[in-house]
């Protein structure tokens, strides 16, 4: 139970370091850099995802590999969807997890996710997300509510079963997702967050992101 608690709170509750404000036609969430590393608060499910910086020709991105645990690393952002509705996400999965369910509480575990985060009351619990996915097992554009907390969306962005072990970028209207799937007219998002996890599937994962940033088209 206390796993399951923990689970939902970090859907909603992340890093408060680097507060920024959307003014431009984009803007950049995350830099992963070694100072920006530092202070990025990880936010754990059950033990730690084991995060490593890294650079390629694209610029730099950061590992993710976890086996039989699960964390996150977020911030508290301040996305207008008025004029950047667009999120950016370039990622890889190198080790998926074929074979789990991913909308049962077993399997809900992703090689990589992104969440987007719109505070609507007064306690983290009363927030909205959407998660969207590397999925191991299902087809982009499937989605479902995640089976610890309706408030959160899964939606798959990409998958294994057509890009596994390859470098991605793929793109989704936020404000649209969240009218779409929550009902709600969105003009600012309040929090980012990565997170890979397998503490349900006791599997093991590894994954990239990079570039990773809101747009205006």
């Amino acid at each position: 139970m206390k796993i399951m608690i923990k689970k939902i709170l970090l859907i909603f509750i992340f890093s408060q370091f680097f507060c920024q404000i959307s003014t431009a036609d984009s803007i950049n969430v995350f830099d992963f850099t070694e100072e920006e590393f530092k202070n990025l608060k990880v936010k754990k499910v059950k033990g730690e995802t084991t995060w490593e910086l890294g650079s390629n020709e694209n610029g730099p991105y950061i590992r993710a590999e976890a086996e039989g645990n699960g964390s996150g690393l977020g911030k508290e952002i301040k996305i207008n969807l008025l004029k950047t509705p667009y999120i950016n996400i370039t990622w890889k999965v190198e080790k998926n997890l074929s074979g789990i369910i991913e909308n049962s509480k077993k399997g809900h575990d992703y090689a990589a996710r992104v969440f987007v985060i719109k505070k609507t009351g007064a306690t983290a619990l009363s927030n909205r997300a959407i998660n969207y996915v590397f999925s191991s097992n299902n087809s982009i554009n499937d989605n479902w509510p995640s089976p610890y907390t309706k408030k959160s969306i899964d939606y798959v962005l990409s998958t294994t079963k057509n890009n596994n072990n390859e470098w991605v970028t793929v793109k989704a209207n936020v404000r649209e997702h969240f009218k779409k799937l929550h009902n709600l007219d969105v003009k600012e998002l309040n929090g980012v967050a990565i997170m890979t996890d397998t503490d349900n599937s006791k599997l093991k994962a590894i994954s990239y992101y990079q570039n990773i940033y809101f747009s205006s088209k």
